[in-house]
């Protein structure tokens, strides 16, 4: 309420710190969560994309996607955003969700046959995982990699569901081990780097994110009011 010194004394405007608190909770960063579980999760696929689990085996393995690497991508996505970084959430939640979109329609449907429909959801999906990728690119680098090799391998198995060969499948098989070594680096780099509270494996941070390690806390705090779930519109 207005502060007044007397009856007639005219109203004072509240200073915003009078009536404002934000109160932050730290958490345990969901970024090696996520690194590793993407990892999990691209090695098993590329692991049937090549033929190295029998085709009668397929359920089973996409079951263990779902079952391993689909919670604990969300998991990672949930808290991301939890952190404050909505970026590295909406990437993480899209992955969890895609995955376990053509987990459960692969499941559904005769093993090494093309879906037509699987092939139109992960083509349409592409330009949305580069999006992501290029927004990390301002910030992490190495983040931004890793989603534009997803990217890449998104339509190469599009390509392969579209009817276009098997040789669009294998490329993707290969990709996505790429992938998971690229993703195992990350997630490493990223724990090591929360145990020593300093960059020791190169993750190439810049801008914001490098700040958010090298940076003072007033210096993060600084831009709060304008976040998401303080200022008064998103």
């Amino acid at each position: 309420m207005p502060q007044q010194s007397g009856p007639d004394a005219p109203a004072e405007p509240l200073k915003t710190e009078n009536v404002t608190r934000i109160v932050l909770r730290p958490i345990a960063s969901p970024l090696p969560l996520g690194f590793f579980a993407l990892g999990m999760g691209s090695t098993l696929l590329s692991s049937l994309q090549l033929g190295w689990v029998p085709t009668g085996q397929s359920s089973v393995l996409l079951l263990l996607v779902l079952i391993f690497v689909v919670p604990l991508q969300l998991v990672g996505g949930t808290f991301a955003f939890l952190a404050r970084d909505a970026g590295s959430g909406t990437a993480l939640l899209l992955l969890g969700a895609a995955w376990a979109g053509t987990s459960v329609t692969s499941l559904r449907s005769p093993p090494d046959e093309p879906l037509v429909i699987q092939a139109v959801f992960l083509l349409a999906l592409v330009p949305f995982v580069l999006a992501l990728a290029g927004a990390a690119a301002q910030s992490k680098p190495l983040f931004a990699v890793l989603l534009s090799l997803t990217a890449v391998r998104f339509a190469l198995t599009g390509l392969y569901e579209a009817g276009l060969g098997n040789a669009f499948q294998i490329a993707a098989g290969w990709t996505g081990l790429g992938i998971g070594a690229f993703a195992l680096y990350g997630g490493l780099a990223l724990l090591v780097e929360d145990g020593k509270q300093r960059t020791v494996l190169p993750l190439f941070r810049r801008g914001k994110a490098r700040e958010s390690i090298e940076g003072d806390l007033r210096a993060q705090l600084t831009e709060a009011q304008q976040e998401a779930g303080v200022r008064h519109q998103l």
